[in-house]
């Protein structure tokens, strides 16, 4: 198979998936059991394994990794006025409710100082640092992805450089996510988890580049909280002041 995306290419994907999904929430809000709404979030699935496989990537491939946790970070707080702004929560954590308090912002910026514990130059007893790794993962438990997401990159990113173990791993994390949306979240969210398989055929186009677009680097940090505003300005003026998501 002839690898012909590079990684602009493949978080142009993601970020197109991740409006569709949005959007979706928007017209059709609740998670309907209808063809159209159902098809579009199987879209919006790719975006999740894309941004994990990337957090991998980029990790690995930095000159600087307290410099990429720290921007991480910022856009995980920017994010999170933006992601509940979105869909009508309280910016409050755990007023309204456990689960989705935060954006997938959180947990990628968990994932990478996890990632530093593990694999960085930092000098601690390594009980402290399972003690600490473990206190950061649950940190990631109310977020959207919740701890899945965290512990889905942290065990890809043992096995970079081999896609197909990749995603075997990042499976039965998906998994058990799907199973605990199903019971507290939504049955349909649940079924709709199985759109992240469609990731394996595009990633395994990826040919291991990152384009002539400098800017993109920085692209994807200003449009995931910034569509997340337009979105939320939209749902006020469509539905009033109300939560769209669950």
């Amino acid at each position: 198979m002839k690898k012909v995306l590079n990684s602009n290419h493949l978080k142009l994907i993601a970020i197109i998936a991740m409006t569709i999904d949005h959007v979706t929430d928007l017209f059709y809000p609740g998670f309907p059991a209808e063809p159209v709404p159902v098809a579009l979030h199987l879209v919006g699935r790719l975006t999740a394994p894309i941004m994990w496989f990337f957090v991998c990537e980029g990790f690995y491939y930095t000159h600087n990794p307290k410099k990429y946790i720290q921007r991480l970070g910022i856009f995980a707080l920017i994010s999170h006025f933006a992601y509940c702004f979105w869909y009508g929560s309280s910016f409050i954590p755990f007023k309204e409710g456990l689960f989705n308090q935060t954006s997938v912002m959180w947990p990628l910026f968990i994932a990478a100082v996890v990632l530093y514990l593990e694999h960085g130059d930092v000098k601690m007893n390594k009980y402290l640092k399972w003690i600490l790794a473990f206190v950061l993962v649950w940190s990631a438990f109310p977020a959207d992805w919740s701890c899945i997401a965290v512990l889905a990159i942290t065990d890809m990113y043992k096995r970079r450089g081999n896609l197909e173990k990749q995603i075997l791993v990042m499976i039965p994390y998906v998994a058990i996510y799907g199973i605990i949306s199903y019971f507290f979240v939504s049955k349909v969210y649940a079924y709709e988890l199985v759109g992240v398989l469609l990731v394996y055929p595009i990633l395994k186009l990826y040919n291991g580049e990152r384009g002539e677009a400098k800017w993109m680097k920085w692209f994807f940090y200003i449009y995931y909280p910034l569509h997340l505003v337009v979105i939320g300005a939209i749902r006020i003026a469509m539905y009033g002041n109300v939560n769209i998501l669950f």
